[in-house]
C-alpha cells in the first residue's frame, strides 16, 4: 500500500518590508512516497542568496541549504548535508526550487524559502 507524504510549503522568514519579495508557488504539495517532489518560490528583488528551511511540528526551523544568486550560482549545504535534496535557480523566471528525491513520509513538514536581499 502506498502512503502519501504531505509536504507543506510556506514562504516566510523574511522581514515585514520584504513580505512580498519571495512567494511560494504552491501552499501545499502532496506526493506519493518514492517520487520526486519539487517545491518552488519566486522572488522579486535582487538577492545575494536564497535559502531553504524545514520545520517539523514542535521544533525550530532547520537550515537545509542556500543557493547564491551570482553569475556562477553555488550551493551551501547544511552540515552534515541532508541527502536527497537539490536546489536550482532559474534567474530568468526569478524562481528557486528545492527538489526532494524519493519522497518519504518523514519528509512531511513545513518548508520555508527565504532570501537575503542585496
Amino acid at each position: 500500500m502506498e502512503k502519501l507524504a504531505a509536504i507543506l510549503l510556506c514562504s516566510a522568514l523574511i522581514g515585514n518590508s520584504l513580505e512580498d519579495a519571495i512567494t511560494a508557488i504552491s501552499a501545499e504539495v502532496c506526493s506519493s512516497e518514492g517520487r520526486s517532489v519539487t517545491l518552488s518560490c519566486t522572488y522579486s528583488v535582487k538577492a545575494d542568496n536564497l535559502q531553504w528551511y524545514r520545520q517539523d511540528p514542535g521544533s525550530a526551523p532547520q537550515f537545509l541549504l542556500l543557493i547564491t544568486d551570482t553569475t556562477q550560482p553555488y550551493v551551501v549545504e547544511a552540515k552534515p548535508p541532508i541527502p536527497r535534496l537539490k536546489a536550482t535557480l532559474n534567474k530568468e523566471k526569478k524562481q528557486v526550487d528545492l527538489q526532494i528525491s524519493s519522497a518519504a513520509v518523514t519528509d512531511s513538514a513545513v518548508y520555508y524559502c527565504a532570501l537575503s536581499p542585496q
